[in-house]
């Protein structure tokens, strides 16, 4: 008997919609990588992309715990001496929700071609509605 491998033909993509609202930060991102690596199906494949899409809605009501809301910087390089950016968790919450959410997924992803092709499949808003109706996506319960 062989090992058997999934084929492109195979895969078969499903939509799922999480709502960020009152969620953990880093629980709901651990989930919505699992799914977005594919590891939630029976047929995961290491080397492939076998995930399927990702739609978080609510991004600014996204919560941390402890004092981490006062606490976490993010930061950036510019690439120029002297470019290193600085901005709080409270300040980019305001400004960019939704660069939070993706960033703390982008970071449980693979840092690969591979793990850039997963993050393609990730979509992040700031409010309720999202403009995926038509992919019909499923509700995603994340207990955070």
């Amino acid at each position: 008997m062989s090992t058997y491998f999934p084929s492109s033909h195979d895969i078969s993509r499903k939509w799922f919609v999480v709502d960020a609202s009152g969620k953990t930060l880093g629980r709901l991102a651990t989930e919505a990588a699992r799914v977005l690596s594919g590891k939630n199906s029976p047929k995961y494949t290491p080397f492939m992309d076998m995930g399927d899409h990702v739609i978080v809605i609510n991004a600014e009501k996204i919560r941390l715990t402890g004092l981490k809301s006062q606490q976490k910087v993010y930061r950036r390089y510019t690439g120029f001496p002297g470019g290193l950016r600085e901005e709080s968790f409270t300040r980019l919450l305001q400004r960019k929700p939704e660069k939070i959410v993706e960033e703390a997924i982008k970071g449980m992803l693979p840092k690969t071609k591979l793990g850039r092709k997963m993050a393609s499949k990730l979509n992040v808003y700031k409010g309720d509605q999202h403009p995926h109706a038509a992919q019909q996506p499923q509700p995603l319960e994340i207990n955070a």
